[in-house]
């Protein structure tokens, strides 16, 4: 989570000399060669016959979506809450779950999901004079990893974990050719946008190997909290790095997010 929240602070750095599409485009080109090459050296195929199955071909949709929309809102809006509301992914993932995998959710849940959701109100804070319209970004960002997690869970199990980053980090390369398509700009790459892209390739695919050995190797209800201390993390970086200074809504908004989910998650059993 350390790794993922510097992989956001290096790309919203790069975004300040070039546009956010092309920082994404070439973040997930990166990614996606140091992948291939692991996938390659481990006797794998880097593109699985798997890849095509329809449950991956909607993961990769959700993570385009998740990603490109991710990536608008860690560039034009402060890192800090773009993150907190990232945070709510696994409160979207619980009702997914209800809709899609029909699974039974009890009103102690019910209500857990209903006061994260509040808790991403409070930081968005639509119709008052404070609400930022392009937050909406992260929403949208959310939904896409939200949707993406689902289709994980319905995936096959035959992928190595350097095919399942060459799959992300393509499908963020596209992410980033959607943007460059839209803005329809494109800027020479300067040695500090170079240099930040390089430490979010690293940082990228540390933490996207992290998690996937972590999620693999350890229990899931042990493993999942901690992705909540991506969001410290955040609050962290956005002051030392961007001089942001959340205010106490926000702090409150996060804390609801985080405290919902940790809830959620220790639920782990149907409630009668």
């Amino acid at each position: 989570m350390g790794a993922f929240a510097l992989e956001d602070m290096a790309l919203k750095a790069a975004a300040r000399d070039i546009p956010i599409g092309q920082a994404v485009a070439l973040f997930g080109l990166g990614g996606l060669v140091i992948f291939a090459l692991i996938a390659r050296a481990q006797g794998a195929q880097v593109f699985h016959p798997d890849l095509r199955s329809p449950v991956l071909i909607w993961r990769s949709l959700s993570e385009i979506a998740g990603r490109l929309f991710y990536a608008l809102a860690i560039a034009l809006t402060p890192l800090s809450s773009a993150s907190a509301i990232l945070q709510a992914t696994p409160l979207v993932v619980a009702l997914g779950a209800v809709i899609v995998f029909k699974e039974r959710v009890g009103p102690r849940r019910w209500l857990a999901i209903i006061i994260g959701f509040i808790g991403v109100l409070m930081i968005l804070r639509p119709g008052l004079d404070t609400f930022d319209p392009l937050s909406i970004f992260a929403v949208l960002g959310m939904l896409g990893f939200a949707g993406r997690d689902l289709a994980t869970r319905a995936s096959p199990a035959t992928l190595s974990s350097a095919q399942l980053g060459v799959a992300g980090f393509a499908v963020l390369t596209v992410a980033g050719l959607v943007l460059m398509a839209v803005a329809g700009e494109l800027r020479p790459l300067t040695l500090a946008a170079g240099g930040f892209l390089v430490l979010a390739t690293a940082f990228g695919v540390l933490a996207y190997g992290a998690l996937t050995l972590a999620m693999r190797t350890g229990e899931i209800s042990v493993v999942t909290p901690f992705r909540y201390s991506r969001l410290l993390f955040a609050l962290i970086l956005g002051v030392l790095m961007f001089n942001e200074r959340p205010d106490l809504m926000t702090l409150a908004g996060s804390a609801i997010i985080v405290l919902s989910g940790l809830f959620l998650l220790s639920r782990s059993k149907p409630e009668a």
